[in-house]
Order: structure tokens, then sequence, then C-alpha cells
């Protein structure tokens, strides 16, 4: 079945699927919007970091509270409170902007609640399409939402540039308007229900997901590459900002450049198939890797937007297939009842050290400019590559789940043992559909680009 097959005849995946590409198309032109409102109102570039920063870190803190809570409450309805709140959180800005009250203490304050909102909203989110869409349909929903995120990622910057010409505020009042879509979406959605496990039988440890993860070394291993990757990334992102800025670019330029980021995410997830049935995930891994340092290397050379974007593109081309891989593995291993702490687990692994990526890159640029800061990311990718993706070339255990069939649970023994057995899932439970540990997107490489998070921004 095609993945337009799934849109027309599953209509609980089709309002998800709308709803998560309205809200992460309004998350994606406040992305670009935060940072140039910050300098826009004085502030410096490691304000501009802070405010990415106390997003993501409230993320990280409220992961494991927040896949617990979806592993027991009603998924639908944390869905749509969270985006009832991040609905008010992005509107008292233009309205805060109207009143002349507007400053970085209510922009910080923003920055939190959205961040706790979208934290509890992400492994709900996980659940709710594992929930209603068939494991048949695994590859095709993954891959409807990695074009409809990379879709996002491409006119989303370019809009917000766009729109924060027009008005500094616009872009806020967008993405407010596109979680309230959400939620009426949502509130349409019928998620079946699904068959729970006896309190005798469950663990309810807060960090059960976290300990199931450590007996995954594969995974586990690709997991502590992409943490690497997204800090590197995180911080790539307000380095591009801050320092087009910085050379004179103006909003609709600096959109256009990171819109690129979109160019290469959805190029890819169109060539995913094609990747994925051709190369290992270690191998994978390891060119995105170098692909990372050797990009960054080439931008701290030049400040030029036409120079910038055609790189861009090519550093991200990669990333969509490694996070179809990885997320894909999540949803077919992972016990039913674990699931929502294991893509929270998952994010924090993945997302916790990029919490510190902003705010960093802020204070790097400060203090040593914009191409010295490039060539010191450019560095650090380099490192992470050599000591955490080297590994994974002699795994096998991320192949052999790559199918994403209904038999993975009895794939080749050539890796590790950890493959999951029917008998480690509920009887009769649904089969796993997409993940979205940040709520912006599936398990992947990039904050929005974490990748985000988210996250690599995102709702």
């Amino acid at each position: 079945m095609k993945s337009a097959g799934i849109l027309r005849t599953n209509p609980d995946f089709r309002r998800y699927w709308l709803s998560s590409t309205l809200s992460t198309l309004g998350s994606q032109l406040s992305l670009l919007a935060f940072p140039l409102l910050v300098l826009s109102i004085g502030g410096s570039a490691a304000q501009a970091g802070t405010v990415a920063t106390c997003s993501m870190v409230t993320r990280t803190l409220l992961r494991l509270p927040a896949g617990q809570l979806a592993d027991r409450l009603d998924r639908r309805m944390i869905m749509v409170g969270t985006d009832l709140v991040r609905l008010v959180a992005l509107a008292s800005i233009p309205l805060a902007s109207g009143l002349g009250e507007l400053g970085q203490t209510h922009l910080l304050c923003v920055a939190i609640v959205e961040g706790a909102a979208t934290a509890l909203f992400s492994p709900a989110a996980t659940i709710a399409v594992r929930d209603v869409v068939p494991e048949k349909d695994l590859t095709d929903a993954l891959s409807r939402s990695q074009t409809a995120m990379a879709s996002s990622s491409l006119i989303g910057p370019f809009l917000g540039g766009w729109l924060f010409t027009l008005d500094p505020i616009l872009p806020f009042a967008v993405d407010a308007a596109s979680y309230g879509v959400s939620a009426v979406l949502l509130l349409r959605m019928g998620t079946l229900p699904s068959q729970k496990v006896p309190d005798t039988e469950r663990d309810n440890r807060l960090t059960a997901g976290l300990r199931w993860l450590t007996h995954q070394r594969a995974l586990l291993a690709a997991l502590l590459f992409a943490a690497g990757i997204n800090i590197v990334s995180a911080a790539a992102q307000t380095t591009m900002v801050v320092s087009l800025r910085q050379s004179g670019a103006g909003g609709t330029a600096i959109g256009a450049v990171m819109a690129c980021a979109g160019i290469g995410g959805l190029l890819g997830a169109a060539a995913a198939p094609w990747l994925i049935k051709r190369n290992p995930a270690g191998r994978m891994f390891l060119l995105i890797g170098t692909v990372w340092a050797l990009g960054l290397a080439v931008f701290s050379a030049t400040t030029q937007p036409w120079a910038i974007g055609p790189v861009l593109v090519v550093v991200v081309f990669f990333s969509p297939p490694a996070g179809i891989v990885v997320g894909r593995a999540i949803l077919v291993l992972a016990p039913r009842d674990l699931l929502g702490r294991v893509s929270t687990a998952t994010g924090l692994l993945m997302a916790g050290l990029a919490s510190a990526g902003p705010v960093l890159a802020g204070s790097f640029v400060d203090s040593m400019g914009g191409s010295r800061t490039w060539l010191v990311l450019a560095g650090a990718a380099a490192v992470v590559t050599v000591l955490s993706s080297v590994p994974l070339l002699r795994e096998t255990s991320l192949d052999a789940t790559g199918d994403g069939n209904a038999d993975s649970d009895s794939a080749k023994g050539g890796g590790e043992s950890d493959t999951a057995v029917p008998s480690e899932r509920s009887a009769g439970e649904p089969s796993p559909g997409q993940s979205a540990p940040d709520g912006t997107k599936p398990v992947g490489l990039i904050p929005a680009p974490p990748v985000p998070p988210r996250s690599t921004g995102g709702s």
C-alpha cells in the first residue's frame, strides 16, 4: 500500500498527519523568528541562544515523566491539552507586543512553557500513531511523516523570514493558530483503545524505558552517535542565524538559507528506501558524520548565502533515511507498555546534550567569531564520528530489524540477541506506526533540524 493510500483509507492517521504537518509548519516559522526577535529588541547573540536552550532544557527535564504519563493516561486528551497550552503561550507574544510589554523575560517564559507542553505531547503522539497504523503500513507512515516534516522545514524558515520582515510578531501569531487547528483535528481522531497490561505485570518505574534501551546495544550505539551530532547541529543552527545576521543578511535571505535544510531533508526522504536497501546502518552513520564535519568546515570559509545553501542541502540529505532506520527499530522492538517511556528515553539520549548547543554557540560567536566557531563545530563532529559511529560498522542488529515487516521479531541472529519476541508485547496489541519523540519529527539526526525536538524545534 502506498503512503497516499494510508491517507485515503485511514481517517485517524490522516487527521493526525494533518495536525502534525500544520503544527510543525507553524513551529518552523517561529523557530527562525525567535532568535531574530530577541536580536531585534536589543538582545545579544548569547541571549538569543539562551531562549532556545531554555526550551530544550525544559523538554529534557520532563521527558521521562512525560513518557510515564503517556503510558498510563488518555493520549488523545494529552495531545489536545498540550496543543491548547502552546496556543495560549505563543498567542501571548503578539498580545504583549501590542501592550508594549514584550521583553526578554517574557520570551524566556514562553520558551519554557512551550517546551514543557511539547515534552508532554511527544510520547503521547508516538503511542497514538502506533495505535492506529498497522505494522504492514509502518514504512509508508514513516516515509509520509518524513516527507511532511521535510516539506515544513523547506517552507517554514523561508516563510518565517518573510513574515518577520512584514511584522516581527506575525510568525508567532501564525504558529499559535496552527496549534488551534491541530487541537481541533485531534479531537476528531477516534484513537483506537489498546489492550492494557495488568498492573501486576506492568513495569511502572520512571526509568523503565532507559533500562530497556541499555539492553539494545546496537540501537544504543546509534542513539549515542545521534546525541553527539545533535548537539553540533543545534549549535550550528544558532551559529548560522547569528553569523548571517552579523554579516548583513536580511530575514528573507536567512530564511532561504535555512530552507535549504528542508530541501536536503525532502530529497533524503524521497531517496530513503533506495539508500536503506543498499547501505548497512553503520556505513550510513559513518557517512553522515563525515559529511557533517566537512560541511561545517566549509561554512567557516564563507558567509555568502548562495554558497552556504547548497552545502546545507548535502549535509542534511542523509539524515531522513538514518532516522527511519532508528525509528522503525524502536517501534518494532519496544514492548507496547513501555513505548511512551522508550520514546522519551530515546529523545533524552539524542537531544539531552543538544539543549546546551544554542547557548554555547551564541557564546562562541560572541567571543571568537563565526568562522572559528564553525571550525570548532566541525572538529566536534569529526570526533563524535570516530568515537561513536565506527563501532556500528561491526553491528548488524539495526539492519536485521530494518525491513519493518511483521516477522522482524524473528530477525536473523547475526547481531545482538536483543530482538523482541511476541511474548514481550501485550496480546492483541496494535502494531507500530510512527515515532516522533520531539513532537517535531521521528527519530532523526537533525533537530528540526535537532534535531531537534525539537526539536530541532517544532511542535
